[in-house]
């Protein structure tokens, strides 16, 4: 039987980067993930479907977990505006990184990069033992250890277990933790497009009242990736449509604002679900990132909001071993549950009120959020005000927001 102080269930981009975070506090992690380590990446490989638009909050983070000159030096596009508007409308909001005197908003970086990143430093530290691929065959929850048994037998005991296992956690059911959930009605079509005209560096997303579009620039000024919210029928038609009547339709959804569209890729739909767990911690228990919560993709926040809970875990975690208190108890984990909790559920009901104002034609409906976009444009003070959220400024935990690092560029 191996010891250890924390065990970490999902070797993803949200366990990865807690595993990272402790490095150096003398506490022993494991990690533990069903799938093999991947081949190294190759920066002559072809663009991968799922990516994440990685704000300034969680660039912080992955800069203080001294992984994000790796992430850069990989492939990670910077975008340097925004632009958001109602189709067939006069609503429309622009952001501009120059107006506010940066040097750009944030990332778009395809997802198993940033794992790739955080997996190297991982498998370089003495700290840290991943098991590879491997899954959690039982977990029982002692008053002083957890005792977990792997597929292969082999046993591990912690004083704190994390969930970092997806959307379909096996360890919050094994908890008997109660999800709330529900259907967006949604499903979402992702591609690799080639846009006619440059891209600009700038992250666009349209609204018609069927679906919203997104646009997401990559590092190729000619290249990017595609997150199209739908009704469910309408993704798996366009799904199995030949590749010039998709294009076709692409183009239109998007008012050919770059020009022809040409699909550089698969098509790839993801099936939308809200999730809010009960609980976001218990005793010897915590749950990160998907685990937790999901949100509707509009506003590109669901990792963002997930490296946040590490953040904070991360903090009142070293905060507690500091201090001689057992950081396993659910009376302590009950900070990092609080916030965690507040913050995803200010999220949540955000992006559905945003998503239900922005779905159909009705005519007051419409004109109230063309007037609501153009307002929010205009008015003094508020797109910097919505600016800071995007960026999640207003997310992180203090312990974050105090230290300085140089940025890379």
């Amino acid at each position: 039987m191996q010891s250890f102080d924390v065990v970490i269930a999902g070797g993803g981009m949200v366990g990865l980067a807690l595993a990272c975070g402790l490095e150096g506090t003398g506490l022993r992690v494991a990690v533990i993930e069903p799938q093999p380590a991947k081949q190294p990446f190759s920066e002559n490989e072809p663009y991968t479907l799922r990516v994440s638009a990685i704000n300034a909050a969680s660039e912080k983070l992955l800069s203080y977990l001294a992984v994000w000159p790796t992430i850069k030096s990989m492939r990670a596009s910077a975008y340097k505006g925004m632009e958001v508007w109602d189709n067939d409308s006069f609503g429309r909001i622009q952001f501009s990184a120059k107006e506010q005197n940066l040097s750009h908003l944030g990332h778009i970086i395809e997802n198993h990069v940033i794992r790739d990143a955080l997996w190297q430093k991982a498998s370089s530290s003495r700290d840290i033992t991943l098991f590879a691929p491997a899954t959690i065959q039982k977990v029982v929850w002692g008053e002083n250890d957890v005792f977990i048994t792997l597929s292969d037998d082999a046993m591990l005991t912690a004083r704190l277990i994390v969930g970092a296992d997806g959307a379909n956690s096996w360890l919050r059911g094994h908890a008997d933790i109660p999800l709330t959930f529900w259907d967006y009605e949604h499903t979402a079509l992702v591609a690799t497009i080639r846009t006619e005209q440059p891209h600009e560096a700038i992250a666009r997303q349209a609204f018609d009242g069927k679906g919203i579009l997104a646009f997401l620039p990559l590092t190729d000024p000619h290249l990017c990736s595609i997150v199209w919210s739908q009704p469910a029928t309408e993704a798996a038609r366009r799904q199995q449509l030949d590749k010039a009547s998709f294009e076709k339709e692409l183009a239109v959804a998007f008012d050919t604002r770059l020009g022809l569209c040409h699909l550089e890729s698969d098509r790839l739909t993801i099936p939308l679900t809200g999730r809010y767990a009960r609980q976001f911690a218990a005793q010897r228990l915590a749950l990160l990132g998907d685990a937790a919560h999901t949100i509707h993709p509009l506003a590109g926040q669901g990792v963002n909001l997930g490296f946040m809970d590490v953040a904070m875990l991360l903090g009142e975690i070293k905060r507690l071993h500091r201090e001689g208190k057992d950081f396993g108890q659910y009376f302590y984990l009950r900070t990092f549950e609080r916030h965690r909790k507040h913050s995803a559920a200010l999220m949540l009901a955000g992006m559905q009120g945003f998503r239900e104002l922005f779905d159909g034609n009705n005519p007051a409906k419409k004109l109230f959020r063309d007037l609501g976009l153009v307002l929010a444009d205009s008015l003094p003070g508020v797109k910097p005000q919505l600016l800071n959220h995007a960026m999640g400024l207003f997310d992180m935990p203090e312990w974050l927001q105090k230290i300085q690092i140089d940025s890379v560029e």
